[in-house]
């Protein structure tokens, strides 16, 4: 499990340490530590572009803070193997002097930002550090180190970001418009919260121990299950399982207009585990045609038990799919709320207060909109943990999943991250996937498994389903998008589905 935590419980964990090296009269004790693990992932990083890292050439953006001091540490280091390193000094009257002294005693060579200043042989480096800001920054990058970074990214070259890449806020994980994108993240100790929330714009994140005690996790910790974690913990049937036990998740989705949202929704509901999967709605022919093992009903009150429910992919926003999530909601089982049902509840947030067991909302952005009103797309997580917040105040165990390419999750008291590596499954329908899926572990996994548990689950057992749900259908996005063999190439949801059995067998493997 990987946690990622808030700028004051890092800068807490770290007083000791920096106290310490100071009693002892090495204040930059800690600061060299670091700068070692920067050099040495920088080294690595040289090797695996160019083959070696004698004779390379490296490039510092530094700025005024202790990331401008690691930066020119980690210069000292590299220029002592035999690179060329040349320091760019983006606030010449504000740099960690004793870093530079070491630097210059190393042989690096010294410029100020200006664009012209800069050497023709740092126009293209082997590597860029960057070590413009660090926790304390905040917004997007200015004057002149924007300029530097576009002309750096232009050229190719790739980035080492210190601690994090300039121009992420490190606690809201917001990406602003000028920003390092960074090939490698080097941060120390453990990982900031944008480790988590910006993993596409930080790229492989590297941990270097520095003595550093791990904060204990609080409100605003963000975590992230390993895949084989959610592997070990997928339910498989047991030698006492039958169909009833394995869990019976049902599905109310589909319409005329939209008869496929029902085939996906319900087919991926019997592909994740569910032991039996019921279907509710005007899609019966063509879910039983593509699943013949769905068991059909013509209504809602002729349904028979569940240990949960999907509600809403292609169902529908007339009067008639209202009553029938209220009618669900009344049934007192975990309920998956999508798509149709997400815009019913804008429309009528009223019906949320039928809920007798958790339920979870799975909105993309649009429908994230919707619901709130408006929401600070710039902090995704603040807005989320204040509507779910929300939502618990006035007594609905509710749990939300924001769809993304950084998946979040949230109960009320924990944020989940789910980064997929890749965007192939931002293609139509496979929302309808995920929330079959959803349903079926809310149906088998913890609270929900078993005729007689009543589908009482709690806020953190629903939040765990989805995104173990989540881990999975990113796996199945990539191992679809890889069927051919090469790199990959673009995915219908169908592919996703096909995908799924054995991105689930590749988890458990794991």
């Amino acid at each position: 499990m990987l946690r990622a935590h808030p700028v004051e419980a890092i800068r807490t964990a770290e007083r000791p340490l920096i106290e310490a090296a100071e009693a002892a009269g090495d204040p930059d004790a800690v600061m060299r530590r670091a700068a070692s693990g920067v050099a040495h992932h920088a080294a690595a990083l040289l090797r695996s572009r160019t083959g070696g890292v004698y004779g390379r050439s490296v490039v510092l953006l530094v700025g005024s803070g202790d990331n401008g001091g690691d930066a020119l540490y980690a210069g000292a280091a590299l220029r002592g193997r035999g690179c060329r390193v040349e320091a760019v000094l983006l606030h010449p009257d504000r740099v960690h002097a004793r870093a530079l002294r070491a630097l210059r005693s190393a042989g690096g060579r010294v410029t100020t930002g200006g664009v012209d200043e800069v050497s023709g042989a740092a126009a293209t480096p082997d590597v860029v550090i960057d070590g413009v800001v660090g926790l304390a920054g905040s917004g997007p990058l200015r004057e002149p180190a924007a300029a530097r970074v576009a002309a750096l990214a232009r050229a190719g070259s790739p980035f080492v970001a210190v601690d994090l890449p300039s121009g992420v806020d490190a606690d809201t994980g917001t990406v602003h418009d000028a920003h390092v994108r960074a090939d490698v993240t080097v941060t120390f100790g453990t990982l900031r919260r944008a480790h988590l929330l910006a993993s596409p714009t930080c790229g492989r994140v590297e941990v270097v121990d520095i003595g550093l005690a791990e904060p204990a996790s609080g409100p605003l910790t963000v975590h992230r299950p390993d895949p084989s974690e959610v592997g070990r913990a997928w339910p498989v049937p047991g030698p006492e399982d039958d169909k009833y036990t394995q869990g019976v998740v049902a599905i109310r989705a589909g319409s005329g207009r939209f008869p496929g949202a029902a085939v996906l929704c319900a087919s991926a509901a019997v592909a994740a585990t569910s032991g039996m999967v019921r279907y509710v709605g005007s899609g019966a022919a063509d879910v039983l045609a593509a699943r013949p093992e769905v068991v059909c009903h013509p209504s809602v009150a002729e349904t028979g038990t569940a240990q949960s429910w999907v509600v809403g992919p292609g169902a529908g926003t007339g009067s008639a799919a209202v009553a029938d999530i209220e009618a669900i909601l009344a049934r007192a089982r975990p309920t998956v709320l999508d798509a149709d049902a997400l815009t019913c509840i804008a429309s009528h947030p009223v019906v949320l207060r039928s809920a007798r067991a958790p339920v979870l909302l799975t909105p993309h952005a649009g429908e994230f909109d919707r619901l709130t009103g408006g929401w600070d797309r710039s902090d995704r997580p603040s807005a989320l943990r204040r509507y779910v917040s929300d939502l618990r105040n006035r007594g609905i165990p509710a749990t939300v999943l924001l769809k993304g390419r950084v998946t979040l999750v949230d109960d009320g008291q924990t944020t989940w991250s789910v980064d997929p590596g890749s965007s192939w499954a931002a293609t139509a329908g496979s929302g309808d996937v995920l929330s079959g899926m959803v349903g079926a572990l809310l149906a088998n996994g913890p609270g929900g498994s078993g005729v007689d548990s009543g589908g009482t689950g709690s806020g953190g057992e629903v939040a765990w389903s989805a995104v173990a749900a989540a881990v999975v259908h990113g796996e199945a996005a990539r191992a679809a998008a890889r069927r051919t063999g090469g790199p990959g190439a673009p995915i219908g949801a169908g592919d996703l589905l096909r995908a799924v059995p054995a991105a689930i067998s590749a988890i458990r493997g794991a």
